[in-house]
């Protein structure tokens, strides 16, 4: 008897039909934290067109790098602190219901011993879980935040970023890229400093370094100097001597082209005293441009104020008087060093940079002018 034949056998198996992408969501929400030496903040954005939409925000000062000069650890109570602060984060996340999200920190926990031990703490109070992130990719992400106030003019831009912690310098070179595609060949970075061949132009990175000297760890170096004036001069030139082994430290630039934008709570105290702000209003610093005599005008102001008037200044304010001037002495060695008499002010840094990465890689941003 012969066997039977299978049912459907011979017929033309039926396709595999493979799901369609699933194209992202413009109306969804991302949120990026920098946990710094000093500072703890936040951001919760909407993608908008070619730029994003802030939806929320949190800062506040958590001295997570209290002590760690001497003892090479986070102490309990900067770590208490800092847990208070991300649990208000932890809030924020829930009550907009942010599936996207990177939250990071940079220079406290590089260096600290007991940093993992304090990003498990972290895990456990807050459900939240912290990325130790490298200085490479702190100094790229602070680039991308700058793009869109990068001129059309500019060729050689140099992007410096102080923190906490470090400072981040990053030197592009954009003479090969079109007038009008400069902001955006800047913006690609977020695929890193040599990304792989592309169609479209690129930034040359000439080089970039990380000093691991910011406000608070430049301050603690030089916290036994009694005299005010003293301390500030000393500041800047030990901070200059960090900075031999980047590239554009030794040749001559010309001033023609040149470009530098500062993004730092540092920088935008220093646009707020010139403007004489008696309320912070982002609108009018982000994109200042100051002259370097604006500049010296205000740092000279400051010294005369001494640690008192600094202390009772409103526009630098009680959680920043104590660090104002070693980032007022960063800020005059790279006026010092480098051709130009313009630094433009950006109020903006690693929050903007991991919002414009994350929303770069999902494809949620128009291809249209910053």
């Amino acid at each position: 008897m012969a066997p039977k034949r299978p049912k459907a056998a011979g017929a033309f198996p039926k396709p595999v039909e493979s799901p369609a992408p699933v194209p992202p969501d413009p109306n969804a929400l991302y949120a990026a934290l920098d946990l710094g030496t000093n500072s703890c903040r936040m951001l919760i954005a909407q993608p908008k067109g070619s730029q994003f939409h802030v939806i929320d925000s949190f800062s506040k000062s958590v001295q997570l790098g209290q002590g760690l000069e001497k003892t090479g650890r986070l102490s309990r109570s900067s770590m208490q602190r800092t847990i208070s602060a991300i649990r208000v984060c932890k809030q924020k996340i829930e009550r907009h219901n942010v599936q996207n999200m990177r939250l990071v920190a940079t220079e406290a926990c590089r260096r600290a011993r007991n940093a993992r031990d304090f990003i498990r703490h972290v895990k456990r109070e807050t459900g939240l879980m912290l990325e130790i992130i490298q200085p490479e990719e702190e100094a790229r992400l602070a680039v991308i935040s700058c793009a869109p106030l990068v001129s059309t003019k500019t060729e050689q831009l140099l992007v410096v970023d102080i923190g906490g912690g470090s400072t981040e310098l990053v030197w592009l070179d954009l003479s090969n890229v079109e007038p009008r595609e400069r902001p955006r060949a800047i913006m690609r970075l977020h695929a890193g400093f040599h990304p792989p061949d592309s169609p479209f132009p690129t930034a040359k990175v000439v080089d970039w370094i990380s000093v691991p000297l910011g406000v608070a760890t430049l301050r603690d170096q030089f916290n036994d100097v009694a005299d005010d004036a003293a301390r500030y001069a000393l500041m800047s030139w030990y901070f200059e001597e960090h900075l031999a082994d980047f590239a554009p430290y030794s040749d001559e630039q010309a001033r023609e082209g040149f470009q530098i934008v500062g993004t730092s709570g540092t920088v935008t105290t220093v646009a707020a005293s010139h403007l004489g702000l008696r309320r912070y209003d982002r609108t009018k610093v982000d994109g200042l441009r100051m002259s370097s005599d604006q500049i010296e005008a205000v740092i000279q102001r400051y010294l005369d104020m001494g640690p008192t008037g600094r202390r009772r200044d409103p526009r630098i304010g009680p959680d920043r008087h104590a660090l104002i001037m070693s980032g007022s002495a960063i800020l005059q060695a790279l006026l010092r060093l480098w051709p130009t008499d313009r630094l433009s002010v950006a109020d903006r840094g690693l929050r903007e940079g991991l919002l414009y990465a994350q929303m770069s890689a999902d494809g949620v941003l128009e291809d249209g002018p910053l």
